[in-house]
């Protein structure tokens, strides 16, 4: 029995989830659904691009199995399509980053110098104690649509304005989407030159959601 095309019909199936991949476009796309689902118009503003454009790319990402969409009045909602894509995406993210070095450089470049973080497992030690203060610097609809409990929501743009709400007598920890994500480096350099101990999550709210949900009870 010859094999050899059904075999490639098999790898060919599989393909279309890497083609899906093969976009930085896409790829924004999914990091921003990893905060919660979004319309088409909200993902467009969110990533800089025409609603067209986002469209096409979420029609791709939907044939590949990779987003879920929903209507919901006139618009269309989409999600990523589990839990299991959420981990292809921090797996893949994780991987260039551990390998490639123009990803490392690129991330530098974006993020500018580093700055200091805490890990998941001191942090909810220090939560636990009540001695430091969480602050999510994400969006407030991405707050809104999750966030790890015990978080205050300040989005990075309303963090200088706001600061007098933030206890002087703890440390701050800040966290945002992920380990790309600027807004908490650049929380963290404000609340710094305003006096304040801070330091980042080394993760976001995808990676500790993700982590919730395979702690078993």
């Amino acid at each position: 029995m010859d094999s050899a095309r059904p075999k490639e019909a098999l790898y060919n199936a599989i393909a279309l989830t890497g083609k899906a991949f093969a976009s930085p476009r896409r790829l924004e796309l999914l990091d921003l659904l990893a905060q919660g689902s979004r319309s088409v118009d909200e993902l467009a503003s969110a990533s800089g691009q025409s609603s067209a454009n986002t469209s096409q790319h979420l029609q791709a990402l939907h044939a590949a199995g990779l987003v879920t969409r929903r209507r919901d009045g006139l618009r269309v909602r989409y999600a990523l399509a589990g839990d299991d894509v959420l981990a292809l995406w921090l797996a893949l993210r994780e991987a260039s980053a551990t390998r490639l070095a123009e990803v490392q450089r690129a991330a530098r470049d974006y993020l500018g110098d580093e700055v200091e973080a805490i890990g998941r497992d001191e942090l909810i030690a220090r939560m636990a104690n009540g001695d430091v203060v969480l602050v999510d610097v994400r969006p407030a609809e991405e707050f809104a649509a999750g966030h790890i409990d015990g978080a205050q929501s300040i989005p990075i743009e309303e963090l200088k304005r706001r600061l007098d709400e933030i206890p002087s007598d703890r440390e701050v920890v800040a966290y945002c989407r992920g380990p790309f994500c600027a807004y908490a480096h650049e929380a963290v350099r404000t609340l710094r030159a305003e006096g304040l101990s801070a330091r980042r999550l080394e993760e976001g709210w995808p990676e500790w959601r993700l982590s919730k949900e395979e702690t078993p009870v």
